[in-house]
């Protein structure tokens, strides 16, 4: 079993094991010993997000990767679907990003895609992993380590791949006119403070920008995917067209109509599903979402012929049962969509192009467009964790969940999970009742609480 890698690569604490400089040093170099044994000498490229660490963290992991022979190209300051973009486009052995995703300022991450794109399988990651501590062990019985001199400042992000990224999504609208929208952008002080500006400027879009100027200590402060109220307010106010709110790596994408009203993956799924089936271009009236997209949306996409599969949650694993399906279009209700005949990821600034496409080719407002979404109420209450014990081995947790779906009795659903990247219990009920859900979220809450509970 994993223990530095989750769903979305490995992440933690910027400055603490695993991501203090000795360890990302260390993760550089089991990685260009990986990639040196089954492509060569490797190129790699690397990105990064706007936190202040990411830069020697990005730093250090260069230097692991040059101690393994790798030669490393930066692009600087890029989306995470930037990167992966890069990998399979350029011909890299692998791209690297560092960075946190929607984790506050304080936390960072490093993210690893294969020569393909797509995130490495779970057993290449192991195997990462093994050598990853097999080097820390041998680190810790030199004497002294021989890499503690200060790491060489990587090289400035090249501003001709983050030019082919954009070029790149500019040229899936060539046949639609997207000047008349007024768009409001948040772009969560993230990765995408510059490069959403390009993209939207490339496309003829006429954008009003918030939280875009980075400090390295703003990213994902009450602003961006986790904070969607923010754009809304703002496009009520500007009367805009839409408003589409990014989070820090800008791998997802959340919108919201011109009334306010936020819109969530779960409603980006069912448009963008309904559109591709009008044009024959969803094979088999399938797509992908998780256990965590709501029983609304299964009823709606019934309605319009399409079948649901549902995945674990994390993009990795809807890619792939995407994959095992035959389904090109999978996403979750945090506003990671993936298009397989487009991507081998999710990407917001590619999602947020195929919803504004979207509402100028059928002339009607975002509102419209997903309005049958009769939600089931949800809630989703995070529990923090001392540890990740497997929770059908903690009686009192079992005991509240079965409980829970004997009161709901086939008319909501219980979910329970461990978060792949933070020490989180998350537990999600819906129910046809606002206070039966409640009472559930709650006793199970409980439950993990006394068990678990920080």
């Amino acid at each position: 079993m994993r223990k530095l890698f989750g769903t979305d690569g490995i992440r933690g604490v910027a400055g603490e094991f695993p991501l203090d400089a000795d360890t990302s040093f260390i993760i550089g170099r089991a990685l260009g010993h990986h990639l040196k044994r089954s492509n060569g000498p490797p190129k790699v490229v690397l990105g990064q997000d706007t936190r202040e660490s990411s830069a020697w963290i990005a730093d250090a992991v260069t230097a692991g990767l040059a101690a393994a022979s790798a030669q490393v190209e930066s692009a600087g300051v890029i989306t995470t679907p930037g990167i992966a973009y890069l990998a399979r486009a350029r011909g890299f052995a692998a791209g690297v990003v560092v960075s946190a995703s929607h984790n506050p300022w304080t936390d960072n991450g490093i993210k690893v895609f294969a020569s393909t794109g797509y995130k490495l399988p779970d057993a290449v990651e192991l195997a990462i992993e093994q050598e990853i501590f097999s080097l820390l062990a041998d680190v810790k019985a030199a004497s002294p380590p021989e890499h503690r001199a200060p790491f060489k400042r990587s090289l400035p992000g090249s501003a001709s791949l983050q030019r082919l990224y954009v070029r790149w999504l500019d040229e899936h609208l060539k046949s639609v006119d997207l000047s008349h929208l007024r768009v409001v952008v948040d772009c969560a002080n993230g990765a995408a403070s510059t490069l959403a500006k390009e993209v939207f400027a490339a496309c003829g879009v006429r954008s009003r920008y918030l939280h875009h100027t980075p400090d390295g200590r703003n990213i994902n402060d009450h602003c961006g995917a986790l904070f969607p109220q923010a754009v809304a307010g703002e496009v009520t106010h500007n009367e805009a067209d839409l408003g589409v709110t990014f989070d820090g790596d800008a791998d997802r994408a959340l919108f919201a109509d011109a009334s306010g009203n936020v819109v969530n993956g779960d409603a980006v799924l069912l448009l963008v599903a309904r559109d591709m089936k009008a044009r024959g271009a969803l094979p088999g009236d399938l797509v992908v979402a998780t256990t965590m997209s709501n029983m609304g949306l299964e009823a709606a996409l019934a309605r319009s012929g399409i079948r649901m599969l549902r995945a674990p949650v994390g993009d990795k694993y809807v890619l792939e049962e995407m994959q095992k399906s035959g389904a090109v279009l999978g996403g979750e209700q945090s506003g990671h969509i993936i298009f397989a005949g487009d991507h081998t990821t999710g990407d917001g600034l590619l999602t947020a192009l195929r919803v504004m496409e979207i509402v100028v080719r059928s002339g009607k407002p975002l509102a419209e467009l997903v309005g049958d979404l009769e939600v089931f109420p949800q809630i989703i209450k995070n529990v923090r964790v001392r540890e990740k014990k497997p929770l059908d081995q903690i009686a009192a947790v079992a005991h509240a969940i079965a409980d829970a779906e004997r009161a709901l009795d086939g008319h909501g659903r219980v979910v329970v999970r461990y978060s792949g990247t933070e020490p989180l219990a998350r537990v999600m009920v819906e129910a046809k009742s606002e206070q039966e859900m409640q009472r559930s979220a709650e006793a199970i809450c409980a439950a993990i609480q006394k068990a678990l509970g920080v």
